[in-house]
């Protein structure tokens, strides 16, 4: 049951012109804050005093708060308001960033970018309140804006944090995100309608802990598996420990009358095969980002490295962020003709062949940007078509909590991309000038770890229910299984 659209306000109507922009700045300043650090990361210890080890928790802590509170979060706009929950996102944010300004204690920075992780919700909440606001017609392209801030966000935030270390204090890139908090906050207050879609229920406090359990204990293992050893007791015993609270915590949802996650929804065909998808895009496109950077900043004695400055290194993915904007409107048109299945499974051969072509063309700058371009380009089609495949199988009672679901898969592949791309740059070395390094061999092994990621998304794409897209677009809310969703009025 969900409870009926309000009607209209003629004299008041909302902002709808709005309301996407408004969002997709709200997502690409949440996915700025996930690599915000990232060219920091070889200073922090002299800036703090503190370890790298402890300097690489900026990033994971980040990972382990994101991918809870994504799903959870989602589920929990789903319940009591969409609006309201992004808004708390966006002050969770603010208060992190503050944090962060505030001190040099890498403790204190820890606890401040678990509070920047935890508004990754915000991506899955704006899904769910264009699909709940908008009008038929517009649904599909503003998705596909909304979901490709991921990447967007991404792709500028590494060279604009790099800029900020290099000319000014580095406690000002946490000064600036405070700002862009706040001003996310005033613009949602004044434009975001809040939906009148509710999902009925009590939430699910024992299935939250045991998914938080879950994905903590994965997490921490894939994440820090290469420091530990990927054979010793702490990691084969975090990865035994969540399996087990998997098991029971599935088995509690499925028996609960209001699950934190509808495992019978995830279950199905639609949901399930998308998922695995988004996993493997995650990996793939998360592959490009940290590769990238590294590999043009290795120096020329290595024989292949360009000796590129950090600035520079992240203005190479600068280009692959404005391709992804260019591309949503066409990556949404896309799905509205021929169905976000063929979407997905284009995505994910345009990803390949920009692995293939970054294979060849590993000793030019241009041509590195060029193939990271083009997994981006593959990247905005992939992102705009996985919500649009996730609300093909979910009513829209649930749309929060399955797009958060299908964000936290993103955020697992990505996580697994970290580790891979970690063990073998550490272990495919030689000496160059007096200093261990990877080998181009490593770059170009990483290529084709990638480039098999894409196509087993490309292999579970082929595997979902074919779905004839109707005029109005591939993934607009209407029928989902036999479930009829209320539509958005066209005047809201």
């Amino acid at each position: 049951m969900t409870a009926a659209p309000a009607p209209a306000d003629p004299l008041h109507p909302p902002r709808t012109r709005f309301v996407v922009p408004v969002l997709a700045f709200c997502g690409v300043v949440v996915a700025v804050m996930q690599t915000l650090v990232v060219p920091l990361l070889p200073h922090v210890p002299e800036l703090t005093g503190s370890t790298p080890g402890a300097a690489g928790w900026l990033v994971t802590v980040t990972l382990l708060t994101g991918a809870v509170f994504t799903p959870v979060l989602g589920r929990v706009g789903d319940m009591y308001g969409k609006r309201r929950v992004l808004l708390a996102s966006l002050g969770v944010l603010t208060a992190g960033s503050v944090l962060c300004a505030a001190t040099s204690d890498i403790g204190v920075l820890i606890a401040g970018r678990a509070l920047q992780g935890a508004a990754l919700a915000v991506i899955p909440l704006g899904i769910s309140i264009i699909r709940d606001e908008l009008p038929p017609t517009r649904v599909l392209p503003s998705i596909a804006l909304m979901s490709s801030t991921l990447g967007i966000g991404a792709a500028v935030g590494l060279p604009v944090a790099a800029l900020v270390v290099e000319n000014f204090d580095w406690h000002t890139m946490f000064w600036a995100s405070a700002a862009l908090g706040l001003l996310d906050l005033l613009l949602v207050l004044r434009i975001v309608p809040e939906s009148p879609v509710r999902t009925p229920g009590r939430f699910d406090v024992l299935g939250t802990l045991g998914l938080t359990a879950a994905l903590v204990g994965l997490l921490l293992a894939i994440t820090q598996g290469s420091d530990w050893g990927w054979t010793s007791a702490p990691t084969l015993g975090l990865l035994a420990g969540s399996l087990v609270i998997a098991l029971v915590w599935g088995r509690y949802e499925l028996r609960t009358e209001s699950p934190i996650v509808d495992l019978r929804v995830s279950a199905r065909p639609t949901v399930l095969l998308t998922n695995i998808a988004a996993l493997f895009i995650g990996f793939a496109f998360y592959a490009n980002s940290l590769v990238t950077a590294q590999m043009v900043q290795e120096p020329k004695a290595t024989g292949y490295g360009l000796g590129a400055s950090i600035v520079v290194s992240g203005l190479c993915l600068l280009p692959g962020g404005l391709s992804m904007v260019a591309l949503s409107p066409v990556s949404a048109r896309i799905s509205a003709t021929y169905g976000p299945r063929s979407a997905l499974a284009l995505a994910a051969c345009v990803m390949a062949v920009g692995y293939v072509v970054r294979f060849f063309t590993s000793h030019s700058l241009w041509l590195i940007v060029a193939g990271a371009t083009v997994v981006s380009a593959g990247t905005a089609i992939a992102y705009s078509a996985l919500p649009a495949l996730v609300m093909q199988g979910v009513p829209v009672s649930e749309t929060g909590a399955a797009n958060g679901l299908n964000t936290l898969m993103r955020s697992v592949g990505q996580a697994c991309c970290s580790a891979v791309v970690t063990a073998v740059l550490a272990n495919v070395t030689f000496v160059a000038a007096g200093r261990t390094a990877p080998t181009l061999h490593a770059y170009l092994l990483i290529f084709l770890i990638a480039a098999g990621a894409a196509l087993l998304a490309l292999v579970a794409t082929a595997f979902l229910p074919a779905r004839r897209p109707d005029r109005a677009g591939a993934a607009v809310p209407g029928t989902v299984e036999g479930t009829t969703a209320p539509a958005a009025q066209e005047g809201r």
